[in-house]
């Protein structure tokens, strides 16, 4: 029963076999956890969660019966096999930049962008595609910035000369750099031009995380999060980056070692997450599911014995001393592990940590990119992604997260997401926020 089907892609530019398995997944739990005097404030969670997910347990009910076509079994696999070399592709760029300036940084920015769009052109055939980012590609045609255009395509063609490791035919010549911002402009886009219909979302996060997902009809439908920099051994993870790649180039990894870097990623549907290593090496070629294991979160219930996120970007907008403050009423007495930006979702999914709690001054907005990948991982895995009341995350409203109360929490289960929540509710009224 719910057999797995091979799906095998038909496409002349990689022809590597995906396997997709499919198991059902509940997320509702969530509510029986609930105690009955708070059961009125959580109605309209109730009422959301049965919207979306009871669709979905009729569909895993026809798929035990074989009343479900092969063709929907494979809804999105071809897209996210691509998502996911485009994904380990745009990671490339950790070995190839320093990120020493804020130059680097936006070399990175403009390099995935252009990656990214590359490869959905080379492998999506004639499908007409968007991709939402933050950056306005007019910044990268400016005048004076003559010197960063050059370095972006200098460091996108190497990039895609490895294109072949990762089963996607190489480009005949070198790109120049009217192709790459013609690419970047036909495709790429800070702004929506209606709701309804198919769109992807791109977060190129500088060093510590790469985010790209499918987003159809206001609905996160696949996601996949690249960790370039994740470290694979929990102890390392408060250590500075500078002095983990020492470590690496003292002790190369292997797929037997692997010790850094990974790729995450699931689509709607499977009830199940995955997580890759990195390509580590240049003889290295990506097969499907490359080394892939299936992401299994924590089991931890008890808020004692749980460990939380706390975000390093010190420019973030976020009260860490309420969140601190909230974590000890939880009875979070853990020291908190030190994550850099959606490289929280990857935590929670290695089993490293269990939560993470992000709150914001009133007026900051979260954008769908930062969340949606993240949101379809935890989501198909089993953990839990809301806001601080526990209503459902809305992507359907357009650049932000429209309706977010107070914040944004994720766990890896509903029962210490039911605790932090309460707690969340308990400490508000004290809090300056």
């Amino acid at each position: 029963m719910c057999a797995n089907l091979p799906y095998a892609l038909k496409h002349d530019t990689f022809t590597n076999t995906l396997v997709e398995p499919s198991s059902t997944s509940s997320l509702l739990s969530f509510l029986h956890h609930k105690h009955p005097h708070n059961l009125s404030r959580h109605l309209s969670f109730a009422s959301k969660f049965d919207e979306i997910y009871s669709s979905h347990a009729m569909e895993e009910d026809k798929k035990m019966f074989g009343l479900v076509s092969s063709e929907q079994e494979e809804c999105y696999s071809k897209e996210l096999d691509v998502a996911v070399r485009a994904v380990h592709m745009a990671c490339c760029l950790s070995h190839k930049l320093d990120y020493n300036s804020t130059h680097d940084y936006e070399i990175a920015d403009w390099s995935v962008q252009a990656i990214v769009s590359w490869i959905f052109s080379r492998c999506l055939g004639n499908e007409n595609f968007s991709i939402l980012v933050k950056d306005d590609v007019k910044t990268l045609t400016k005048t004076d910035a003559s010197g960063l255009l050059e370095s972006v395509v200098k460091t996108v063609n190497e990039i895609l000369a490895e294109s072949p490791q990762f089963g996607i035919q190489e480009t005949k010549s070198p790109l120049g750099a009217s192709e790459i911002i013609d690419m970047i402009k036909s495709h790429c886009s800070n702004s929506i031009r209606g709701l309804s219909g198919k769109f992807w979302t791109l977060s190129p996060d500088d060093q510590h995380a790469v985010a790209l997902s499918l987003i159809e009809d206001g609905e996160v439908v696949l996601g996949v999060l690249g960790c370039p920099n994740y470290p694979m051994k929990k102890e390392w993870s408060n250590y500075p980056y500078s002095y983990l790649r020492i470590m690496s180039k003292l002790a190369p990894p292997t797929h037997e070692s692997w010790n850094k870097g990974c790729v995450v990623y699931a689509k709607r549907g499977s009830g199940k997450a995955w997580k890759q290593p990195l390509l580590l090496h240049a003889h290295d070629k990506f097969v499907w599911p490359n080394h892939g294991k299936q992401v299994c979160f924590s089991s931890i219930e008890d808020p004692s014995l749980a460990t939380f996120c706390e975000t390093v970007e010190k420019a973030n907008p976020i009260s860490h001393s309420f969140t601190q403050g909230l974590a000890h009423s939880v009875g979070l007495r853990k020291q908190p592990l030190k994550v850099y930006s959606m490289a929280k979702y990857a935590a929670i999914a290695h089993g490293d940590a269990e939560a993470f709690m992000k709150f914001a001054k009133a007026g900051y907005k979260e954008r769908i990119w930062d969340h949606a990948a993240g949101f379809i991982i935890m989501q198909e895995a089993g953990g839990m992604v809301t806001d601080a009341r526990g209503s459902p995350l809305n992507f359907a409203k357009g650049l932000d997260i429209e309706g977010i109360d107070r914040g944004i929490v994720a766990s890896c289960g509903a029962t210490l997401h039911e605790k932090i929540i309460d707690a969340i509710d308990a400490s508000w009224t004290s809090s300056c926020l």
